[in-house]
Parts: C-alpha cells; structure tokens; sequence
C-alpha cells in the first residue's frame, strides 16, 4: 500500500470512528457532518469526499459484519446467537449503539438497520432447513435484538442482573425449536 493510500485509510478510520461515537452519544439526528469533522480533524468536505451523504456515513458506521454461520447445523447456529451474548450484553460498539438508538426515530436509520438486520436473517435463513427458514430467522434475529434492547438501553434489571449463562440456558430451547422445522 502506498503511503498515500495508507494515510486516506487512516483519515477514513478517524471520521468513523468519531462518527460512531457522535451517533452513539447523539443519535442520527443531532449528529452533524461538522461535529464528525472537527471530531476527527479534518474538513467537513473530506467527510463528504470520502462518505457522500450523512446516510452513507451513517450506513458504513453502523455496519457489522454478521458471524459466519455453518450451514444445516442448528445446534451450532443456536451456540453462536447464543455465544453472541457476550458482545450483546457488555460493552457495545459505538456503531451498534447508534443503529440502536436511531433505528426508532429515523427513517434513514431505520432502513440502514433493516438492511443489517436483513443480511444477518438472510445468513441464518440459509444455515436453517425448512420452506419457512427466513420467517424462522426473523424470529430468531428479532429475540436476540430485544434482548439486546433490554439489557443495553433500557437497563432492565431482570436482564442486568442475571449472568449471561443464565440467559443463555433459557433461550437455548427456544431457539433450538424456532431453527427446527415445525410439523404441519
């Protein structure tokens, strides 16, 4: 890599990682392109060079690659949503927590957390059997992100206060019977 390359991937690495930040603490609404720029020194117009529209940087800050899901094992499939906890209930990244935040109030981040959401029910639809495997997937990505809502922005305590292996061992069940296909 050139040393100029290096350097615009080390700019575009600050403006997202103050962007994250900024959603997080602000949201999408009342985080502006200025106080991303001056959060990661640089120009406002080098936020737009390099993201094209607060949507856009929005969209590229909020996204997560979803975890690798091996196809046809449900037991697996459940331990990995189940493994998932850890990170869904301890510290966040600032681009998950503003998806969540904004996801409720923002068309435009409502539509970026619908296309995560999407991909990762897109990849355990395709690890599950059955004619209902996206249905069953929605399921499955919805209990996790409630949990997630729970335990993260409304601080509930019966989630707050109870070992992640608590919970795990309560859902494991259920999603074992929402990944199986369901007899007529």
């Amino acid at each position: 890599m050139t040393e100029r390359a290096e350097r615009r991937r080390r700019t575009e690495q600050r403006i997202l990682e103050a962007a994250r930040k900024l959603f997080a603490d602000l949201g999408f609404e009342r985080t502006t392109i200025r106080a991303v720029a001056k959060t990661a020194e640089v120009d406002p117009a080098l936020v737009m060079q390099y993201f094209g529209s607060k949507q856009d940087l929005f969209s590229e800050a909020v996204r997560v690659a979803p975890a690798p899901v091996a196809p046809g094992d449900t037991d697996e499939l459940v331990e990995q949503l189940l493994g998932s906890l850890g990170m869904k209930m301890g510290e966040l990244s600032q681009g998950s927590l503003a998806m969540m935040r904004s996801m409720l109030t923002h068309p435009e981040a409502a539509a970026s957390a619908r296309a995560v959401l999407s991909r990762q029910i897109h990849q355990i639809g395709e690890s599950i059997p059955g004619d209902d495997a996206r249905m069953r997937a929605a399921l499955m990505t919805t209990i996790m992100l409630g949990v997630t809502v729970g335990h993260q922005l409304l601080e509930l305590d019966e989630l707050r206060e109870v070992p992640q292996a608590d919970i795990a061992r309560v859902l494991r069940p259920a999603l074992k019977a929402i990944a199986s296909p369901q007899p007529e």
